[in-house]
Formats: structure tokens, C-alpha cells, sequence
């Protein structure tokens, strides 16, 4: 969210300074660097507010936008997504299905072998058209590149944010017309009810293994998500637990996702294990993003699973806040907190 902010506002004119207590634009540690890169407005109906969907799909129109002002058009892709389900599971994935409205399209065994010839052909499939991914990693190093005239103050923490001022590690002070605050976990102090949700994820390294697009194991305890990455790597996910420990993978979680995962794709039997990771997603009590503005400051959080997701509709609708309003507005379904 801040990146993405700071290279628009930067090609908008602004003089923008970025505090970040990476060291480098490259180094991982925030979320968005450890999540898969799903752009899937339709599969998080089942559980996501209708305010985040319509923001998810708004966000859809516009990230082959920034990629191509990127000069990265290949960091997106919109070529659909596929959930799947085994014979077994059919009533859970149903039920699933019902609550996503209907949309997706069901497949026949022919077609999703033409689709994804990889997949198990037993597997039971639908189709999400107008979904796809992002490479998370690529395009933060990119948006960071391509604004070359932003003050990039790496390694340095914000320790307090006021209207208008920064208080960093170092003992200095930044002033601004307008401070934006989109620290995640870091603003815990600033943002009661804000917490972080564990996520665990792993990447194969499969040479051969052919999957071009998305694919959501839907089970009755999780949906276990297969990304594909460029360098035949398949990023594997699914877990969500309430709790802030950033400990390595679990036994539990690793054994579940590699089982998963080998169920839908048979040929990973042979793949590598060549990355676990864990990190926290800012999640506030209604798993809704918030925007809390009054003059001088603006604050965005509580992203929770839908940061890449939801990220280019939220600083549109941030970008057009006009700075003298004094009043609530509603900002696509949000609501945005004035004093």
C-alpha cells in the first residue's frame, strides 16, 4: 500500500519522502512479500464483505495499468483461476459454490485437461474467469525502482506519526503536509483492535510441471491455494491462524499443504522443497480495511488476506480525498473516519 502510494503521488508531482525499516528495496519482511499474489475477487465472496469484492474487482481494472506504467507488463496476469475439489468433497465444495452466487462456470473433465492438463483428471472443477495473479516481490522492487525521485529513508522506523510530523528511530523529525500511515502491525499502538493472523506458505521447485493459472483446492477444513511462479515454482498456502507467532512453518501445516497440493497435482511427487514462510497479516475485528483521515494524516489498515487484492482501489479512493474535508465520506463501500 505505501509503495504503491508513493510511486503514484510521486508521478502525480508531489515531493514524497517513504520511511521504511527495510534496508534495501529487495530485502523481504513485510507481508506482501511472502503472499502468493492472488487477484480473486469471485473465490473471496465465500467469506470476504461485498465492499471487498467490489474493491477487488475494481483493482482488477487497474493493476495491468500500473504494471504497463511499470514497463512490467508481464507481473500481471488475468487468465482466470480454477477451483477444484476430489469426489469426496463434493457437498462441502457445493455448499462453497452456493454462497459464491453461481458464477462459476462448471467444468467437464476434457475441459479442465485442456485448461490445466497437470491437474488430476478425477478432480471435480469451475471455472473464475477475470481472476488472476501477480508476482508480490517483483512489483515491490519495481514501484520502488520506478520512482527514482522519491526520498527513500531505508532502514529507519517511524516511532511516532502525528498530523503532519514523523518521529523517526534516529531521533529526527519529518514534516509533511500530509503523512500517510500504512505501517500494518506497526501502528498496533495507534489502532485498537488491530492483530496479526499467521499465514504459512512453502514453494516447490517442479521443472516440467505445467500450471498456468491459480488453483484452489476447496476442502472442508481449509482451501489450499497453488500459485504458479515463474522458474517452475508452485507457491502452496492455505493456513490462517489466530496468532502473532512468527515462528517457521509448522510439521502440521507443511505435511497438510504438501499432501494437498500432491492430490491435485500428482506430478509434484518429485518437486523440492525449496522455501517455507510464515508472516502476519493486519487484520482488524471485522477483517474490513479501514481509512481513518483527518487533517494532516491519513491512515490505511487492517488489508488482512486482501492487500494485493484490494491495494490500487484503496489509493484511488485515498488519492481523491480532498484535504479540506471535514465531514465522514463514504469511500466505495468503506468509511472513512474524520474527527
Amino acid at each position: 500500500m505505501g509503495r504503491l502510494l508513493a510511486w503514484q503521488l510521486a508521478r502525480a508531482g508531489h515531493r514524497v519522502s517513504v520511511v521504511d525499516p527495510a534496508e534495501g528495496p529487495a530485502q523481504p519482511g513485510a507481508a506482501g512479500f511472502t503472499a502468493a499474489g492472488m487477484l480473486s475477487p469471485l473465490a473471496e465472496r465465500e467469506h470476504a464483505e461485498p465492499e471487498v469484492v467490489e474493491l477487488g474487482w475494481r483493482s482488477l481494472q487497474l493493476w495491468p495499468k500500473i504494471a504497463a506504467a511499470l514497463g512490467r507488463p508481464e507481473l500481471v496476469r488475468t487468465e482466470g483461476s480454477l477451483l477444484v475439489a476430489h469426489g469426496c468433497d463434493l457437498g462441502a465444495a457445493l455448499r462453497v459454490l452456493a454462497r459464491l452466487q453461481g458464477e462459476p462456470e462448471s467444468l467437464n473433465g476434457a475441459a479442465l485437461q485442456m485448461l490445466e492438463p497437470a491437474l488430476a483428471p478425477e478432480l471435480k472443477a469451475w471455472w473464475l474467469p477475470g481472476e488472476g495473479q501477480l508476482l508480490p516481490r517483483e512489483l515491490l522492487v519495481a514501484l520502488a525502482e520506478q520512482a527514482p525521485d522519491v526520498d527513500w529513508q531505508w532502514g529507519r522506523r517511524a516511532m511516532a506519526v502525528r498530523p503532519h510530523r514523523l518521529e523517526l528511530d534516529d531521533g529526527r523529525r519529518l514534516d509533511a503536509d500530509l503523512v500517510i500511515d500504512t505501517r500494518g502491525l506497526g501502528a498496533k499502538a495507534d489502532m485498537p483492535g488491530l492483530r496479526g493472523v499467521r499465514g504459512e506458505i512453502l514453494w516447490l521447485h517442479a521443472p516440467g510441471v505445467s500450471l498456468q493459472r491459480p488453483v484452489r483446492l476447496m476442502h472442508p477444513r481449509h482451501r489450499v491455494y497453488l500459485v504458479p511462479r515463474p522458474g517452475d515454482v508452485i507457491v502452496v498456502g492455505a493456513s490462517e491462524v489466530e496468532s502473532e507467532d512468527r515462528s517457521p512453518v509448522s510439521l502440521r501445516s507443511a505435511v497438510e499443504l504438501m499432501a494437498a497440493a500432491h492430490s491435485v497435482l500428482p506430478v509434484l511427487a518429485e518437486a523440492r522443497i525449496v522455501n517455507m514462510e510464515t508472516n502476519l497479516r493486519p487484520a482488524l475485528p471485522d477483517h474490513k480495511p479501514r481509512m481513518a483521515y483527518e487533517p494532516g494524516l491519513l491512515r490505511i489498515n487492517g488489508l488482512f488476506r486482501h492487500g494485493w487484492l484490494l491495494a490500487p482501489a484503496l489509493a484511488e479512493k485515498a488519492l481523491s480525498l480532498d484535504p479540506a474535508v471535514d465531514r465522514s465520506l463514504p469511500i466505495g463501500g468503506l468509511h472513512v473516519s474524520t474527527p
